[in-house]
């Protein structure tokens, strides 16, 4: 889980404006945004069906645990800052087609439009991979910074899971802006589901730099077998307890 986290702004500068879903980015798997569009061929695990079946088996025994919490995370947001407890934002999945990633909001009802209306903090967003140091974000809450640093804010995820625009395991979905970061791996981006946790997540999530995160996430899904699914869900909770990386 990203933090196992980005940050809680909704828009990206490939992103319609009226937040309507945009058309596959299928373009960028050349590696640079602009050169010819790649056919984008389907992983073996986008296509396995086991892996389907593991996804929606675990997030439903999972259920029972993650409702609770959850009903107390959107609690905690909505009686402590204004705006809604659930954020969406377009985040780039399987095929190149975008889709509305949930997470609790961790951020002030303004956090877009102080990032956009600040040039300094912009700059220190891209720069750092798009996303800010928590220490130095203030547009963060004080009840966003506990989530973040538990992972919970990504609990919501498990309902991109059950829709199917996500797994439980694989690369992290970016927003549409960061997928030429992927260079001459952005076609295997493409090719998988993104998940709710990775090896890029088990393996340091924010103290990984951009070019070994895209390693990872290539050596995911060029090895991918159900077994290692599995492996990277139980070295997940350490993870998270460790914080190690989480912004």
């Amino acid at each position: 889980m990203e933090a196992l986290g980005g940050s809680d702004v909704a828009s990206s500068p490939l992103a319609p404006a009226d937040g309507s879903p945009s058309p596959p980015l299928q373009r960028l798997a050349s590696g640079d945004g602009r050169g010819s569009a790649r056919p984008i061929t389907l992983s073996p695990a986008a296509r396995s069906r086991a892996k389907r079946a593991f996804d929606l088996t675990v997030a439903l025994l999972a259920a029972p645990v993650v409702l609770p919490l959850a009903l107390i995370c959107a609690a905690l947001v909505k009686v402590t800052s204004r705006g809604p407890a659930v954020f969406r934002q377009q985040r780039v999945g399987l095929g190149g087609e975008t889709f509305s990633m949930y997470k609790f909001r961790t951020m002030r009802a303004d956090a877009e439009e102080r990032l956009h209306s600040d040039p300094d903090m912009w700059d220190r967003y891209v720069a750092n991979d798009y996303k800010l140091p928590a220490e130095l974000d203030a547009r963060i809450t004080p009840v966003g910074r506990f989530l973040r640093r538990s992972s919970l804010d990504e609990l919501p995820q498990i309902l991109n899971v059950l829709g199917g625009s996500m797994s439980l395991v694989g690369p992290r979905p970016v927003v549409p802006s960061e997928v030429a970061k992927y260079g001459d791996h952005a076609a295997t981006y493409l090719s998988v589901r993104p998940g709710l946790t990775g090896a890029w997540q088990v393996n340091g999530r924010s103290t990984v730099d951009y070019p070994d995160r895209v390693a990872l996430d290539a050596e995911y899904v060029r090895t991918w077998s159900l077994w290692q699914d599995v492996k990277i869900l139980a070295r997940t909770p350490l993870a998270v307890i460790s914080a190690r990386g989480a912004y």
